[in-house]
């Protein structure tokens, strides 16, 4: 899929979510429900590390370019080092490594373990990157004429304005995780779903996702996940962008209002 479609997609998962946290008597302050759909919305982006031309190649200008370069060196070296019998030659990494349950882990672990090391300027990290992938991604038609200072300097707002309202008693700093310097390791939660949701929303398309790395099935250890082929779609189809993204707007929209209670 797209960036528009994954960053959709980020955010309706994270807004059920919390209608469930809410079903199970455990609703989520209106700050991390909203930071949450942000931070998943960004982190629905991120498995794209490894496609030097994706949205979040350009988001973080020549860092993340290079850093796109990097991820999709390694990626390709792991697939070339992992790889059954069954599974294809490539020459590229995209769709190997970053988009697997073991990255989507790893990476929402570190993000805990940054918020938990990192203090408040942990935090703030966590949120200034996640807010930028979120702007590119549910707002791209206004991202990409807007300059990337700009982008930047929204995002740096929005992560300092939302630290500090997280920060406030009862707004949710500490919603799943109560000990002393615990309160935000929750946010290596939407990171992994995130991720998660970016691999299906792939699967779904023609070339599908081997999400079940390392976990080989038959003859493949890089097994692409997905429906029958008769099923799937070229990332960008119509499907996507007439059926799909309204049904996660709508999905979210729904989430939202049994996730704070107002249904």
């Amino acid at each position: 899929m797209m960036g528009p479609a994954h960053s959709l997609s980020g955010a309706a998962a994270w807004l059920g979510v919390g209608a469930a946290a809410a079903a199970a008597d455990h609703a989520m302050p209106w700050p991390v429900l909203v930071v949450g759909a942000l931070i998943c919305s960004g982190a629905a982006l991120a498995p794209d590390l490894d496609h030097k031309a994706a949205t979040i190649s350009r988001a973080f200008g020549p860092v993340s370019k290079t850093l796109c370069e990097v991820v999709d060196k390694l990626s390709y070296a792991v697939y070339k080092a992992t790889r059954k019998p069954g599974d294809s030659r490539r020459t590229g990494g995209h769709r190997t490594l970053t988009h697997t349950w073991l990255w989507a882990v790893m990476i929402g672990a570190g993000a805990s373990a940054v918020a938990y090391t990192g203090g408040r300027w942990g935090v703030l990290a966590i949120l200034f990157v996640h807010m930028v992938l979120a702007v590119e991604g549910l707002l791209w038609k206004a991202a990409r004429v807007s300059s990337d200072v700009l982008v930047w300097l929204l995002g740096a707002t929005s992560a300092w304005m939302l630290a500090g309202i997280l920060d406030q008693p009862g707004n949710g700093a500490s919603w799943l995780f109560t000990d002393p310097g615990q309160e935000y390791l929750w946010l290596g939660l939407p990171i992994v779903l995130g991720a998660l949701v970016h691999d299906i929303g792939d699967a779904l398309t023609v070339s599908g996702c081997p999400v079940l790395w390392p976990i080989p099935i038959g003859r493949k250890r890089w097994y692409p996940l997905g429906p029958p082929k008769a099923m799937r779609f070229k990332a960008g189809a119509w499907v996507e962008v007439k059926v799909l993204m309204p049904v996660f707007m709508l999905l979210g929209g729904v989430g939202a209002l049994f996730a704070l209670n107002l249904v």
